[in-house]
């Protein structure tokens, strides 16, 4: 890696959360997940498709202000499973640690079987099984293996 490589392309944050080591092209999943659209005022640099020794290319959220919650953690960790949050205050990283993928998540997704009971008329709310390589639904075990992410309920 060259030196122009090495340097820093987003700027360090004083309080908030740092999303590294994100699967490249999933960044705006991640804000989705985190219900970040914009209009609130939050602070967020995101830097998308930067190289990454481990992954290729990797992306990076940086949240200004807003630590994440074990349950916004344990949806990530269905899209990006080798990230890093890190937890930052006065501009150092007081906390890192990797995601861990839940035996299961609920409320979280949307089953894409239209006859499933969880999108009857008085819905149940849903649960899934987290797979090696995706998820299950715990009522009708439809199995969704490509773009969780389009599975997954805004914040």
């Amino acid at each position: 890696m060259t030196d122009a490589d090495k340097e820093l392309r987003v700027a360090k944050i004083r309080d908030g959360t740092v999303i590294d080591h994100i699967r490249g092209g999933q960044a705006l999943n991640v804000l989705a997940i985190l219900g970040i659209e914009g209009e609130s005022g939050e602070q967020v640099s995101i830097g998308m498709n930067v190289p990454s020794d481990t992954l290729a290319t990797k992306d990076v959220v940086k949240v200004e202000g807003r630590e994440l919650s074990q349950d916004e953690v344990d949806v990530l960790s269905l899209i990006a499973p080798d990230a890093t949050i890190n937890i930052v205050r006065d501009y150092e990283v007081v906390e890192k640690h990797r995601v861990e993928r839940p035996e299961s998540v609920s409320g979280v997704l949307s089953c894409p079987n239209h006859n499933c009971i969880t999108n009857a008329d008085e819905p149940v709310e849903t649960e899934f099984e987290v797979l090696r390589d995706g998820v299950r639904c715990a009522y009708c075990e439809t199995i969704v293996r490509e773009d969780i992410a389009a599975h997954i309920h805004a914040s």
